[in-house]
């Protein structure tokens, strides 16, 4: 990506970039790090699975996604637990079951993001007539939870003079 003389490159050289209230200094991109677990394909789809729909079970999330191998599967339910998002219960040997973590938790606005982002931008990839929706006219009987997820950062954080982007908010 080119770049004028003396301007940095988005997340390239974030490691110089600072913000103006706190002059925190960056060593990496955080879209970059955040892709880096949820960007796993179907790692977003196993956190749907196992925060929205309640599958729990490792046979439930398999059948959840034609696709899906019990290999990658088990790689991916692994690489959860390292990152903090999702726990292992288990019963005995053969009642195992899945749960998200607070830090999973705190994946299920991103995920009501993509939902609403898809339902308006990929209406012809998903919805029969291909006609874009609102959040609830999709989800009527969940649409009170998912746009609680979209707000719950603004909600929880802290009252603030600069967005989280540097905009004014």
């Amino acid at each position: 990506m080119p770049t004028r003389k003396g301007s940095l490159r988005p997340c390239e050289d974030v490691g110089r970039r600072t913000t103006q209230a706190a002059q925190v200094q960056f060593i990496s991109c955080p879209v970059k790090e955040t892709l880096g677990t949820l960007g796993q394909r179907w790692t977003l789809l196993i956190l749907r699975d196992i925060g929205v729909y309640g599958k729990e079970r490792f046979s439930a999330i398999l059948q959840a996604n034609p696709g899906l191998t019990p290999r990658v599967l088990s790689k991916r339910l692994k690489e959860l637990q390292g990152e903090g998002l999702i726990g292992k219960v288990v019963h005995n040997r053969k009642d195992v079951r899945y749960t998200l973590t607070p830090k999973g938790k705190d994946s299920l606005p991103i995920l009501a993001a993509i939902v609403a982002f898809g339902i308006t931008h990929h209406a012809d990839r998903v919805f029969r007539d291909g006609q874009p929706r609102r959040m609830r006219d999709a989800f009527p009987f969940a649409h009170e939870t998912l746009v609680n997820l979209l707000h719950r950062e603004e909600r929880t954080a802290a009252p603030r003079e600069e967005g989280v982007l540097g905009g004014s908010t």
